[in-house]
This record gives structure tokens, sequence and C-alpha cells, in this order.
């Protein structure tokens, strides 16, 4: 069956699946597997014992297993065998997926599936949702870096021309700064307007 993504990207990681079995051998004995490389206890025959320590490392991956986001559904790489009576489009948001029949009561099975598949899965609940992705950069901050202020205008070859008490402007050119230069300025005002108070002919 056509099982497509409508409103993902072309390339998805690997959706995950954690399985876990306690399995009988011929001594009337019994084991804990694991599908990750994970350290088990050794063989007993306290069957109940071995059950209750598969849960307990079922849950402790469910605790550990931050969902991908961008997984693909495990359920549709396995062709939606669990549903195949159902036809479905993987849509929606990755959950992660506990399966376990107490019936048989020895096999626990963790996936990343989408949440169109999740509800038609037998025997499974959703034990924790992905992430929502960042949003996507926006204009000027792509590649995750926001794009730095642009610098201030550099100051001009030529300075404009400074003002001077009186309304008139001082030529433009490097000279003294402005403050010592008004002072002066004022001074030399000042002393011409005297001089010429002080003039009787004038």
């Amino acid at each position: 069956m056509a099982l497509t993504y409508p409103d993902a990207p072309s390339a998805r990681r690997p959706g995950r699946c954690w399985t876990i079995r306690v399995v009988g051998h011929r001594d009337r004995t019994a084991s804990v597997t694991c599908s990750s490389a994970c350290a088990m206890p050794p063989r007993s025959r306290d069957l109940a014992a071995l059950r209750r320590f598969a849960e307990a490392h079922a849950a402790a991956h469910a605790r550990a297993a931050a969902v991908h986001h961008d997984a693909a559904c495990w359920c549709r790489r396995e062709r939606c065998a669990l549903h195949e009576g159902t036809r479905v489009n993987c849509a929606g948001s990755v959950v992660l997926v506990l399966r376990h029949d107490p019936a048989v009561a020895q096999v626990w099975t963790l996936t990343e599936v989408c949440s169109a598949c999740a509800p038609l899965m037998p025997h499974a609940r959703v034990i924790s949702r992905a992430v929502p992705p960042p949003p996507p950069p926006r204009d000027g901050e792509r590649g995750g870096h926001a794009r730095p202020p642009s610098p201030a205008p550099a100051s001009p070859t030529v300075a404009p021309p400074r003002l001077v008490p009186g309304g008139f402007s001082a030529p433009a050119g490097p000279g003294p700064g402005p403050g010592p230069e008004r002072v002066g300025t004022r001074r030399s005002t000042t002393t011409r307007r005297r001089g010429r108070a002080e003039d009787p002919t004038g």
C-alpha cells in the first residue's frame, strides 16, 4: 500500500524500535533480552521477577528516549503489518508507543510511529510525543545565526562645516575640537565688540 508523508520533508531519520523479551530455555530457566546492547540479568527460574525486570527495562528506555520529531514511522517501515486490514496514510506528529499483549506477557516493544498509525496498533499506548521542531529561521538568520547588525556608516573624509557662535560656518578640515574652538571664538568676538565700544571715533 502507498503510504506517504504529505507535509513532511523528503528525508527523515529512521524510526527507532526497542524490543525487550523474556525467553524460556529447555532447563526451565528464562532470560531477558533487549534489542539494544544492554546489560541483562543472568538466567533465572523466577519468571515473575524476570517479567518485572523486563517491564522496568522498557520503562527505562521510554524515559531515556527523546522522540525525534523528524523520525520516519516505524510501522510504515514494517508495511503496517500490525494493522494491515486498515489503510492509512502516515501523517501527524511522531509518538513513542509501548506495545505489550498481557495475554502473552513476554514481549515489550517501544517504537516511534506516526500519529495516524498509533491508534490502530493493538495493545499499544502512547508513552511520549515528539518535541515540536524549532521554528524556521527568519530572513537574515539562515544557518541558525542572526545577521550581525549593520556597521555604522564611516565618517566622510571631508568633515562638514562646523557651526560657531553667530551663525557662521567655519571651513571644513582638520582642526581643534568644537569645545576649545567655541571658547576661543567667543573670546575673540567679545574682544572685538569691546574694542569697538571703546573707540570714540567709531
